[in-house]
């Protein structure tokens, strides 16, 4: 567990919108796990490890993450962590890793540690081709990647889901790993289910400790940040506030 200032090594335009900042993690994680991270006189926000010894890939979407957006090689961070339980990886046996936008970012972590490129294939999913990162990363970790876009601008045209599916009627996996927006991972479960396919899915909630004390992460009983954020597939069918509902800032509990 580390709680302190890291020093920004290294900023990379992904897409669009989309950034990668690498710095050096004094502790060890383990992939599936995230950082709070605190932006000086901004905010503090979790976000999941894309490189295990140091990495956030933040897509700008609010003040914080504009902020992070716009830092320099150079600039300091804080960050508290890591938090959570990650991916539980097979020992033997193909993995499937289905990344969503910047859900990429968690499930190809998980290739990296499992560091065995033909024991992984992965689905790179996004709206549109600005939106598509890690394809290189991805090629030099898995045997097989496939691209899908909802508008046909990159791959094949139509959703990560119904490539997975596809895969998974070709090629028999030992785990699927899934981590995107939870219309996303709902249909991503559904199939894994049909097919009978282990699927661990990475869940996103609003965390504002990350230690599992302010209950603000809660889904059924279930603190996000302390017995997430990767559940089995499994855990999530008992919940039913998945793909249904979640909690705003003041912990009420609201329909999509």
């Amino acid at each position: 567990m580390y709680n302190g200032i890291v020093k920004i090594t290294e900023v990379v335009a992904e897409g669009k919108d989309i950034t990668t900042l690498r710095f050096a993690l004094p502790t060890a994680a383990k992939a599936g796990q995230f950082v709070m991270v605190w932006i000086p006189g901004v905010d503090e926000i979790p976000m999941s490890l894309s490189y295990l010894h140091g990495g956030i890939t933040v897509k700008k979407i609010g003040e914080a993450t504009a902020a992070l957006a716009a830092l320099q090689v150079g600039d300091q961070i804080g960050i508290r962590g890591p938090y959570g339980n990650g991916w539980t990886l097979p020992e033997e046996g193909r993995i499937l890793c289905v990344g969503g936008g910047v859900g990429t970012a968690p499930v190809l972590a998980a290739a990296e540690a499992l560091n065995d490129p033909a024991r992984v294939d992965v689905v790179l999913g996004a709206r549109h081709e600005g939106e598509v990162i890690f394809i290189k990363r991805a090629e030099a970790l898995a045997q097989q990647v496939q691209i899908s876009t909802d508008d046909g601008s990159l791959g094949i045209k139509g959703t990560a889901v119904a490539v997975a599916e596809r895969m998974m009627a070709e090629q028999k996996y030992a785990a699927v790993l899934g981590c995107g927006p939870e219309i996303m991972n709902k249909f991503l479960l559904q199939a894994c289910l049909a097919k009978q396919v282990p699927v661990q899915l990475s869940l996103e909630r609003i965390m504002k400790c990350g230690a599992g004390l302010c209950g603000s992460c809660v889904i059924n009983g279930r603190r996000v940040c302390a017995d997430g954020p990767v559940f089995t597939g499994e855990e999530i069918s008992a919940m039913p506030e998945f793909a249904t509902s979640k909690r705003d800032h003041a912990g009420r509990c609201l329909k999509f």
